[in-house]
């Protein structure tokens, strides 16, 4: 798994798949950007790892056995199957590409009481309906929670029957995750394997930390059932003494989680925005318990709309998309030295071409939750090369900016710019694309 990896994208997959785009690899696997075709062509993400003869019939098997699930809380799975990339024989698997992790949050910032209990409920159905099927997760870690189209999701790949002969296959065992991953959450320190467990903030309430400790227990028998933790965290969530303050930062872009949190690519993902206490939503009444069908059921899918949130911000209301190709003349243009590369530049550096040397301006599209999380201004810079037809051939980043989310959206937009008709085989281009909360704008300027 050292391969140059990006060197097989444009590939296609048996004839289905396309690899377009390198996303992230692990020490064994690899994931690409690609697309399912049998859903209107939406994004979706394929993971490879090398075939083991030994193991590979047993894990088509298992992935097989996880394309037949359909639970709203689990990452679906849409094709499995042989191929060859390289010369070398790998197995496949096609899945929903998911837009977010757990995994990028924590590195800069707890989640609070509140966040943590939001994503238990959904986090519960799922394993409730894998443990009913005589299945485990088995990855139950941070990486694992993902967010697709604002849905908190679990990882599901790494599903597979439950064997009582490996504690750690086991609803136990899957147990033990949950334990872990609340901690981690609430602390930014995972347990040891050992169970040993940090100590937990003061607003945390004892009833709740006992619990956490029940899941970590050395004994697996010790251990609750989801049963007995969807009744205290679904029906009676415990309400924290104080709002704690989380940091004001976004999260940095992750480091690619191992082979069970792949569709988080993390490689390629929205800002993780910081959760105001005052827009958090409020805890539900200890004491309803008893609701309407109906009720019940609109409260479900709040819960489960609520766990995505947290690992967006809050909605804002759709904001205007805005650009400006400021008419400055093209020897303002700063000249690039072969030394060494250029520095990023800023927009007030930049100069920017007459109206008429611009044929078509893409202007980076962007969720409002992403726009919500962006503090002051993002700044990402492609240098593009363009063809004598005008056409992108070539780019590459100048600046990447706080957030690979919307160094992805620049990237993808730069792309599709296009130049007028010109005699030269080859002309340079920068454009600096600037995100605030208000909207988007972008500088383009030649260089020489």
């Amino acid at each position: 798994m050292t391969e140059d990896w990006t060197k097989w994208e444009s590939l296609v997959i048996n004839g289905a798949y396309p690899l377009r785009r390198f996303l992230a690899r692990s020490d064994h696997s690899v994931v690409f950007l690609t697309e399912n075709t049998g859903n209107t062509a939406a994004d979706a993400a394929i993971k490879l790892i090398p075939a083991d003869p030994a193991s590979s019939e047993a894990q088509l098997e298992r992935w097989n056995a996880v394309v037949a699930l359909s639970h709203p809380h689990l990452i679906r799975l849409f094709d499995v199957g042989r191929c060859q990339l390289g010369g070398h024989p790998f197995l496949f698997v096609v899945m929903e590409y998911a837009e977010q992790s757990l995994a990028q949050i924590l590195p800069r910032r707890v989640l609070t009481l509140d966040e943590v209990q939001e994503l238990l409920p959904p986090t519960l159905d799922a394993l409730a309906f894998l443990h009913g099927k005589n299945l485990v997760h088995c990855r139950v870690k941070p990486p694992n929670f993902l967010v697709v189209n604002d849905q908190l999701k679990l990882s599901s790949d790494g599903v597979r029957p439950a064997d009582a002969t490996d504690s750690t296959v086991t609803p136990a065992g899957d147990i033990w995750g949950l334990g872990a991953t609340i901690v981690e959450a609430l602390t930014q320190h995972p347990p040891d394997e050992h169970g040993q467990l940090v100590s937990l903030p003061d607003t945390v309430p004892s009833a709740f930390a006992d619990t956490v400790r029940r899941c970590l227990s050395a004994n697996p028998g010790s251990r609750p059932v989801v049963a007995d933790l969807g009744a205290q965290f679904k029906g009676a969530p415990p309400t924290p003494t104080t709002a704690p303050q989380p940091p004001s930062i976004v999260a940095p872009p992750p480091e690619f989680p191992d082979a069970g949190a792949q569709s988080a690519l993390a490689a390629v993902t929205a800002v993780a925005p910081v959760a105001d206490p005052a827009t958090l939503p409020p805890t539900l009444p200890r004491k309803r318990f008893i609701v309407p069908a109906s009720v019940a059921v609109l409260v479900l899918i709040a819960l489960a709309w609520a766990g995505a949130r947290l690992l967006h911000g809050p909605p804002t209301s759709p904001q205007p998309v805005t650009h400006a190709v400021p008419s400055v003349t093209q020897s303002a243009a700063p000249a690039a030295t072969s030394a060494a590369p250029a520095p990023a530049a800023d927009a007030s550096e930049l100069s920017s071409a007459a109206p008429d040397a611009v044929v078509h301006e893409e202007i980076p599209s962007t969720s409002r939750r992403a726009r919500a999380s962006i503090r002051g201004t993002i700044k990402v810079t492609v240098r593009v090369t363009v063809d004598r037809a005008g056409k992108v051939i070539v780019q590459s980043l100048e600046n990447r900016g706080s957030s690979k989310y919307f160094t992805r959206v620049s990237g993808e937009a730069a792309g599709k710019w296009r130049f007028v008709a010109d005699s030269r085989d080859s002309r340079q281009w920068l454009l600096q694309f600037e995100f605030t909360r208000s909207g988007t704008s972008v500088h383009a300027a030649p260089r020489p």
